[in-house]
């Protein structure tokens, strides 16, 4: 059964089961007679009636136990015996809320053998407890006839609209049928709609979460947009194929990740990456550009690199440009930068033969920047440490973040001093004009930083072998240049070769420009087509290297300045 109030915070009276003469008896009053008895019978011995009453209404006049108790009641409304509703379950009482507008259910039991009448409740999910709610000891024979009317009423006189009678069961001498619940019949709704806690707690919960996700959504869309934001000009259009965009290099470098890292220095920082689209391995290298003025410029020399190729240059596959960020994009060499096996203890010493494979590599790449390509481009950089090696260790000169590009036949026009101490030629410092005798410059001291083992300039050295021009040329003078071989080779290289380069690299290290060879004729020499005589010491303690079989000349005499040390040269003005 189920008693459901029609207004929430309102209980009518209850319902009865009640066992009676007829179904009506004479004169009965609904409401808090619940439809049995009136004032004038209440309590009359001829009533004959047995009802056990569900009320949910408090009664002084009755006696009542509350507002939701069961009661046993014999021929009037107060009760032989009542109890609050509720259940017992493991021992323990549990009340029951005859107004909560659940179905429950209920047993009415008489033993006429031990004259006890029984009456026991529970939720309709559970089973019929072990003890009952109340207990009568009582004969009733006496008030029962032999023909009685078993039924239900209530506060109306009969079961009001909002008490609800799902299915009973009655016998005779024998325990009544069991229930099927999951027949049992659906509830008409009273009243207003009861609103569900999932629509009044969930939607709203929702709506927010919607909103806050909405609201996250543009919020992000706006950081991402802001943080792959890229400078485009109308004048950047041309370019189209040599310009990445950030987001692309970003994703490939696994957001410039520390473990992407390949290397660092004074221009930036190098990150390895594979482009999300093409699987292509790169090497992207950041690099910090300050001055709007130039930009345009720049990435025009930029972009004509890009045009380059040459197997001992490492292609520039193209840029892009973020604030005052730029990002040059390179092929990857896997096998790093060359400086790595000269010094802080590589894993494997190189051959010599590498190196001198290493060597003519890039001179050969240089004499291609200087005279074989559509402008001269000047690198501004050449170092071991942008000497990069592919996968069959040979020699590619890379990073062209400060090359510089004019049309042959014509001046260089730059002033700005570039490049890395040890490498730069005294007319660039002085000047700050770049041409390609300084490259010629820088790569002398390569040729010897390669063959000795040893950086260009070594800080915690004695003063008299703190530049390594001026160390090798204080043994070429005592007639034992190769004393400055690099001890790692441990004596296994072509003693020809090794001396061949060493005296290229005094040579290309002249504190004069004009009397510094051109990469075409470093190559000619590494390459053997032009014999490189000794060099002999002229008068004043003056050396000279003459050479055989040079274009346009028979004979050509290189002085070195009057000075015991090229160190001096330079500190009086010359080198």
């Amino acid at each position: 059964m189920i008693l459901m109030p029609e207004f929430p915070t309102l209980s009518g009276h209850g319902i009865v089961f009640v066992v009676a003469p007829a179904p009506g008896l004479p004169g009965a009053v609904p409401s808090h007679y619940l439809g049995l008895f009136n004032e004038t019978n209440n309590g009359n011995f001829t009533n004959h009636v047995v009802a056990v009453e569900f009320d949910t209404i408090y009664s002084r006049q009755f006696q009542d136990k509350n507002c939701s108790h069961v009661g046993i009641d014999i021929n009037g409304l107060v009760s032989v015996t009542s109890k609050a509703a509720g259940y017992y379950s493991n021992g323990k009482f549990q009340n029951l809320s005859l107004i909560s507008g659940k179905a429950m259910q209920v047993w009415v039991e008489y033993d006429g053998g031990k004259k006890e009448m029984n009456v026991t409740m529970a939720p309709v999910h559970l089973p019929k407890p072990n003890k009952p709610l109340l207990t009568l000891s009582e004969d009733l024979s006496p008030i029962l006839n032999q023909n009685m009317y078993v039924g239900f009423t209530s506060s109306t006189g009969s079961v009001a609209a909002s008490h609800y009678l799902l299915a009973w069961s009655f016998k005779i001498n024998g325990l009544a049928d069991r229930f099927n619940f999951s027949q049992l019949p659906k509830l008409p709704r009273i009243g207003p709609k009861k609103v569900s806690r999932r629509l009044t707690i969930g939607f709203p919960l929702i709506c927010l979460v919607l909103v806050f996700g909405v609201v996250s959504g543009v919020v992000y869309y706006v950081r991402r947009k802001r943080k792959f934001a890229e400078v485009l000009e109308d004048w950047e259009l041309e370019y189209g194929p040599h310009r990445f965009k950030y987001k692309d290099l970003y994703i490939a470098t696994k957001g410039f990740g520390e473990k992407e890292l390949l290397g660092s220095g004074g221009f930036g920082m190098v990150y390895r990456g594979i482009l999300p689209t093409s699987k292509i391995e790169i090497a992207a290298k950041r690099v910090s550009h300050e001055s709007r003025q130039g930009m345009r410029e720049f990435v025009a020399e930029i972009v004509s690199v890009g045009r380059m190729r040459h197997r001992n240059i490492v292609q520039l596959l193209g840029y892009c440009r973020r604030k005052r960020e730029l990002l040059l994009v390179y092929d990857y060499m896997p096998n790093g930068s060359l400086d790595k096996f000269l010094y802080d203890q590589p894993t494997f010493t190189l051959s010599w033969q590498v190196r001198f494979r290493v060597i003519k590599g890039v001179a050969s790449g240089l004499f291609y920047l200087h005279e074989e390509w559509e402008q001269v481009v000047v690198h501004r950089d050449v170092k071991a440490s942008n000497i990069l090696l592919d996968g069959e260790m040979n020699g590619r000169l890379g990073d062209f973040g400060l090359a510089r590009l004019y049309d042959h036949g014509t001046d260089p026009q730059s002033t700005h001093v570039a490049g890395t101490l040890g490498y730069l030629a005294p007319e660039h410092i002085r000047t700050g004009r770049a041409a390609t005798s300084t490259d010629v410059y820088a790569f002398g001291a390569f040729l010897l930083e390669v063959a000795c083992g040893r950086r260009p300039i070594e800080p915690q050295a004695p003063v008299e072998n703190l530049v390594l021009v001026d160390w090798v040329f204080s043994f070429w003078r005592g007639g034992e240049i190769l004393r400055t071989v690099d001890p790692k080779l441990g004596g296994q290289y072509v003693a020809e070769e090794m001396e061949l380069v060493l005296k290229l690299g005094l040579w290309c290290s002249h504190s004069e420009p004009v009397a510094r060879p051109s990469m075409r004729q470093v190559v000619q020499h590494l390459e053997g087509d032009i014999p490189l005589l000794e060099l002999k010491l002229m008068g004043n303690s003056t050396m000279g290297p003459m050479f055989a079989h040079r274009e346009g000349f028979d004979d050509f005499a290189l002085s070195y300045p009057q000075s015991s040390s090229v160190a001096e040269s330079f500190l009086s003005g010359g080198r």
